[in-house]
């Protein structure tokens, strides 16, 4: 799960991708916020508890600028699994967002005797999951025992959910950067099953192949990567077209030391009359695989 979320981040934490993925899941793929007005931000922050201080990190958080004005924080959250606390732990890291804001005002306040301005924080939670949709809360309230008689004094908080495989086909073509192809994968995955690529051309060919492999627990996504491929267009055809070259080396390969294997058993066991009929006849050799290596 660790290797899984470490993908995910990498292909995100570009510009051009978190981006897009704003400005589709936000604002239906209107280009609202521009790659270049993004800007880092320390994904890790800390609260006290039990009198200890302890660090807790979002996946990806980046600062939307408008010239050297913060017009907002927008954070995103993975998840391929489903987690019921999810609202509560999207509190926390907003909450910790806002604190900060106090303390650079305090700063500012004690250096330019100005307020440093306000901006919002938008959370995005993206739901990989293809199998079944998030059906654990998605509110504050949702969480929580509330007694009737404190209910209208406890205030809601909402969490952004986009579930990625249940997107329309409309939404899937609304992105331009590689998180299309992501896209594009966990949909058909939910339809059909399976997948099959489309002719778009990979951006990000390593963080997308480390994704896909770490996605569909196929490492031959990484092994057929080399740094030629972000020298020329690629598209996930024909990676996919490497990709089943490699199975079917591995296969060759395979075979060739199962049949040696095979033949220095028989050999050392005084078998060379098995060994010989076992090169002449497929179902014979396979006969032997069966009784001396429990397969064919």
């Amino acid at each position: 799960m660790a290797e899984k979320d470490i993908a995910e981040k990498t292909l995100e934490a570009y510009n051009d991708v978190f981006s897009d993925i704003v400005n589709v899941l936000l604002f239906q793929g209107r280009h609202f916020v521009k790659e270049d007005e993004l800007e880092e931000e320390s994904p890790v922050s800390s609260y006290k508890a039990d009198g200890r201080l302890h660090a807790q990190e979002r996946d990806v958080a980046k600062y939307w600028r408008k010239g050297l004005v913060r017009i907002a924080l927008y954070g995103l959250e993975n998840q391929t699994g489903i987690d019921g606390d999810m609202p509560l732990r999207l509190f926390s890291y907003d909450g910790a967002a806002y604190r900060a804001q106090l303390l650079t005002d305090k700063e500012m306040k004690e250096e330019t005797g100005r307020t440093a301005p306000r901006y919002p924080v938008v959370t995005l939670v993206l739901y990989f999951g293809y199998d079944r949709h998030w059906k654990t809360p998605r509110t504050l309230f949702e969480c929580l025992d509330i007694p009737d008689e404190i209910g209208p004094y406890v205030n809601d908080y909402r969490m952004n959910l986009y579930e990625i495989a249940y997107l329309s086909d409309e939404q899937v073509q609304m992105f331009t950067s590689d998180f299309k192809i992501v896209a594009d994968y966990f949909v058909q995955m939910r339809k059909n099953r399976s997948y099959v690529a489309s002719e778009v051309t990979i951006k990000h060919v390593h963080e997308l192949l480390q994704l896909m492999a770490v996605m569909t627990q196929d490492n031959r996504f990484e092994e057929v990567y080399s740094p030629d491929m972000e020298r020329r267009p690629m598209t996930m055809c024909e990676v996919l077209d490497q990709v089943e070259n490699r199975g079917i080396q591995k296969g060759i390969i395979q075979g060739e030391d199962t049949i040696l294997s095979l033949m220095n058993y028989l050999l050392s066991n005084n078998r060379a009359e098995d060994a010989k009929k076992a090169t002449e006849d497929k179902a014979y050799r396979n006969k032997l695989l069966t009784e001396i290596f429990g397969r064919e």
